[in-house]
């Protein structure tokens, strides 16, 4: 198992590296583990994301809905092929465009 780990570029771009699966996501919330004053919007690249399923992405519906209640817009860069065949299969391509 890799770590997923979280590296901040600019202050509202953050690259993830490593797997988004059930054993890195559990216990992480996104909005409370980085401050994020004054941004409108947040981008995910997802380029060093060597592995994702099923719980990697309903952690990102996850983090999307905490974001909007927050009214940032979180947009996704760099998507893996995986993630993309995920997405398409249950649906949820649309929630992130």
């Amino acid at each position: 198992m890799t770590q997923l780990n979280f590296e901040q570029g600019a202050p509202d771009e953050f690259v993830l590296s490593g797997e988004l699966s059930h054993e890195t996501v559990a216990a992480i919330e996104f909005s409370k583990k980085f401050k994020l004053n004054d941004v409108n919007r947040i981008i995910f690249d997802l380029s060093a994301i060597s592995r994702v399923d099923t719980a990697g992405l309903a952690w990102l519906i996850h983090t999307l809905s905490e974001l909007q209640q927050q009214e940032i817009h979180l947009t996704l860069r760099n998507v893996p092929e995986q993630l993309q065949k995920l997405m398409q299969l249950v649906q949820v391509s649309q929630l992130f465009e």
